[in-house]
């Protein structure tokens, strides 16, 4: 039985193992990211994947091939929306077609591999998928891994903005109002206990706390697509239309991604919170749950 094909937006090790040597193999996307990287002393993401990467992966920067550059403040938050462009160009440079699979993966979690699986989507890419449990889960396999960097490719794809819901800050608002708006984030920026990055602390005044960190389990593995069914039910998901943000519209993409798995459809909020608090008009709540 193939474990490739089976509709699901993930894919496991095993399944990437046999889609490669079958006769229309994936690209390949690391897209390792370190939010602090070596000014923490580590390693950088780009480091990482030079010591080590799935053979003939091709490394994506979030930062330059995944977001433009921020803007004036409330505009777009920290990770805006990629130029079109730039983005179907660098696609382009790492073989990206639109009648070839894609699958992208990180170091574990999933959760920059979720955005570049989110914006493949919203552009137009039909077949999207992430390796559940990134290059941990792959390399925990025994499969083979490189230093080797393969050389750019020409791909054809070109992206055609519009094919996943988005919402923008008064979308948010009214969505909190009339939807399901959950925010991603840790429970404590939830609640505005700390805000590490931020302008303000707290968040969008009737949005629901779904910290993306449930999504998986230790192994940095989705939970099975019944117990994330179960969990955005108990949310409200699946009564009410969905809408998800978090900080810069990244981990939030992971939220789209478990949601799909479940079997949800769910709009995401790009500016997200780094847009939101960066704009003073805007009202901010540090209560528990919405009543």
């Amino acid at each position: 039985m193939t474990t490739y094909n089976d509709g699901s937006p993930l894919i496991s090790a095993a399944g990437l193992r046999e889609a490669l040597a079958s006769s229309r193999p994936p690209v390949l996307l690391d897209v390792r990211y370190q939010l602090v990287g070596a000014a923490a002393g580590g390693p950088t993401a780009a480091e990482e994947y030079r010591a080590g990467h799935l053979p003939g992966a091709h490394f994506v920067d979030l930062d330059r091939d995944l977001a433009a550059a921020p803007g004036a403040p409330g505009q777009g938050g920290r990770h805006p929306l990629p130029d079109l462009e730039e983005f179907g160009a660098a696609m382009r440079r790492f073989g990206v077609c639109a009648d070839r699979p894609v699958v992208v993966y990180d170091g574990g979690p999933s959760l920059s591999a979720a955005r570049a699986w989110w914006l493949l989507r919203w552009a137009g890419h039909r077949d999207v998928r992430v390796l559940d449990g990134g290059y941990t889960a792959w390399s925990a396999a025994g499969l083979p891994v490189t230093a080797e960097v393969p050389a750019e490719e020409e791909g054809d794809f070109k992206p055609v903005p519009g094919k996943m819901p988005t919402i923008d800050g008064d979308g948010a608002a009214a969505w909190a109002r009339s939807g399901l708006l959950l925010d991603a984030r840790s429970g404590e920026r939830y609640r505005g206990e700390t805000e590490p990055v931020d302008p303000r602390a707290g968040h969008v005044p009737g949005a629901v706390s779904a910290p993306t960190t449930e999504n998986v389990g230790a192994d940095g593995r989705f939970r099975p697509a019944a117990e994330l069914a179960e969990r955005f039910r108990a949310l409200g998901a699946g009564e009410r239309e969905t809408a998800v943000y978090c900080g810069s519209g990244v981990t939030a993409a992971h939220q789209v991604l478990a949601l799909e798995v479940a079997g949800v459809p769910a709009t995401l909020y790009p500016g997200s919170w780094s847009e939101w608090s960066s704009d003073a008009s805007r009202p901010v709540a540090v209560t528990e749950q919405p009543g």
